[in-house]
């Protein structure tokens, strides 16, 4: 099978996931009567944890053969974890199955990067468009979640997550090239952590991936709390899903349409960092006001820059300012950053704002991107070097 439509494939399946567990994961934990503060505790333990466990698979993933070998196993343990899930009851059992499940589904994300960034190098396809087919899986999911919930249970939330980390992990196994980790040998664990330590030395790096992760971060309350807030606001649970299949709507369009445009224009990834984030702080700005239903539709079309732009011009500016060898860990880093670290910490703090704020907590997330923001600027120069 060709890289191109086997890598779609394979982010066709992952975010297939994704769009069902990262808006109703927090439905189904309210469902089984955990409160804000509890939900938040869950969603952010593995996101915290990332900053450690995101470079041990980096290093763990970069001694294997095969680059396609670790999405298999992470596909695999995240399906069975979900499926755990299920099947137990109360917050520290659900506790540790959460942080196995999120932690293997959520570490795919940055090897099917790293490994669609060589590949599309190699056989001369645009990044964009595997990684969009993602997008659009992901809109199909969470408007089908959506609608199924109207008439299902809320477990198949957990059933949906199981069924998309298995077919994920299998396809990656059998579709994707036989593409081998560095050289083809694995290398001594020592010098693939000195490699990591190498990086976070570098000041331009942080910066580049500080300010990535610190506007992806200030998507925290959203993730964990919009579909709850528009629910107890009225808004149905399908209008719920059509709302965020609109917001990746617009991130698929500037993935398929605008990005190749932005190539040939030349603008670069700080440009896109800098309109990420000025987007990320007018969007939760315009979400602390509870605004009316009918003005949620464009203010969710701001996902395609507060999300999107970041996303690519995060891996554009990772990509570019890491050595080659170091690709892997260089996304892998700075995913424990953005879904991991400062992630986890707005989502720890989220749950809280959600339960003394209601969305007024989206203040928060608007002083993030801000951050983001002034990170970014930071780091316009070694990126134009």
């Amino acid at each position: 099978m060709r890289s191109l439509p086997a890598t779609a494939l394979v982010y066709g399946l992952i975010f297939a996931g994704v769009g069902v567990s990262l808006p109703f994961a927090g439905l189904w934990f309210e469902a089984q009567g955990l409160s804000g503060a509890e939900i938040a505790m869950i969603l952010a333990t593995p996101m915290l944890a990332r900053v450690v466990t995101g470079p041990f698979l980096a290093v763990w993933a970069d001694g294997l053969k095969l680059r396609r070998t670790a999405l298999f196993f992470l596909g695999l343990v995240a399906a069975a974890a979900y499926g755990g899930a299920l099947l137990v009851e109360g917050v520290a059992l659900w506790l540790p199955l959460w942080f196995v499940a999120a932690t293997a589904a959520s570490t795919m994300i940055p090897l099917a990067d790293a490994l669609t960034l060589r590949l599309a190098e190699r056989d001369g396809f645009i990044f964009a468009w595997p990684r969009g087919v993602g997008s659009l899986t992901f809109i199909v999911a969470n408007v089908a979640m959506g609608l199924l919930l109207a008439r299902a249970s809320v477990d198949a939330v957990l059933l949906w997550a199981v069924a998309a980390a298995a077919l994920a992990g299998v396809a990656a196994l059998t579709c994707l090239p036989r593409e081998a980790v560095g050289s083809g040998s694995p290398t001594r664990p020592q010098d693939r952590l000195q490699g990591l330590g190498k990086l976070i030395g570098d000041r331009n790096f942080m910066t580049a991936a500080a300010a990535v992760g610190l506007v992806h971060a200030s998507h925290a309350f959203y993730y964990g709390f919009s579909a709850i807030i528009w629910t107890e606001q009225g808004v149905p649970s399908r209008d719920v899903g059509l709302l965020w299949g609109v917001s990746v709507a617009a991130e698929l369009v500037l993935l398929w349409v605008l990005e190749p445009w932005r190539k040939r224009l030349g603008v670069g990834p700080a440009a896109l960092l800098v309109a990420g984030a000025a987007a990320g702080a007018l969007r939760w700005l315009v979400l602390a006001t509870s605004p009316p239903e009918w003005s949620l539709w464009p203010i969710q079309i701001l996902h395609a820059l507060s999300f999107a732009a970041v996303f690519l011009g995060g891996l554009e500016a990772i990509n570019r300012l890491a050595p080659s060898d170091s690709s892997t860990a260089a996304q892998i880093i700075s995913s424990s950053l953005s879904a991991g670290l400062l992630m986890g910490l707005a989502t720890l703090l989220a749950g809280p704002l959600f339960d003394a704020y209601g969305a007024g907590g989206y203040v928060a997330m608007a002083l993030l991107s801000g951050l983001g923001l002034a990170c970014a600027l930071a780091v316009r120069k070694p990126l134009a070097a």
